[in-house]
């Protein structure tokens, strides 16, 4: 049973310090198993756990981080999307307030014009009015003095109303000739 080996030592009266004995081997082995399978059925069953959670956060994080890339490219071709469609109407605004501006001006400058034209008719027929009330004022003065005269220099009277209007209108009809 012992070891030949051993039973060499034993004969030589010596024992080898590197050799243990056979009680310490059988008892190491016995708290070896023992340890190995209360680490087995214990704490390998934890680490399994731990590992497998560990696992599934980082593959779990992994997929959230590729589902929020992929929702932050989603949400920048809407922006994208939306910010020309908003240059697009921006810039379909400034065009139809650049057309309703030039036609405001056009609008303000009819209204312009036909003002002016209404004023300026209003003018010449106020001038006329005042150069026929002239014409004929004049006409009553100088009949009135071209009568006096008359009658100064012909030494009568002409005091006939009809006379004297037949007078006055033949002498501006030649006035008026003489132009």
């Amino acid at each position: 049973m012992l070891n030949p080996k051993l039973s060499n030592f034993a004969a030589g009266g010596e024992l080898n310090p590197l050799v243990p004995h056979t009680a310490e081997l059988i008892a190491g082995l016995i708290a070896f198993i023992l340890l190995f399978l209360v680490l087995r059925a214990k704490v390998v069953p934890m680490f399994e756990k731990a590992f497998a959670e560990r696992t599934d956060a980082i593959a779990g994080g992994i997929e959230r981080a590729e589902k929020a890339q992929r929702d932050a490219e989603i949400a920048l071709s809407k922006y994208t999307s939306q910010l020309s469609d908003a240059q697009g109407e921006a810039q379909k605004i400034r065009e139809d307030a650049r057309v309703q501006g030039a036609a405001i001006i056009e609008e303000l400058r009819t209204k312009a014009q036909e003002e002016a034209a209404r004023i300026t008719a209003a003018a010449s027929a106020s001038i006329e009015a005042e150069r026929q009330q002239a014409i004929t004022s004049l006409r009553n003065e100088v009949g009135t003095l071209a009568t006096e005269l008359a009658s100064k220099i012909v030494g009568e009277a002409l005091d006939d109303q009809v006379r004297q209007s037949r007078i006055v209108d033949r002498f501006i009809a030649e006035l008026e000739k003489s132009k």
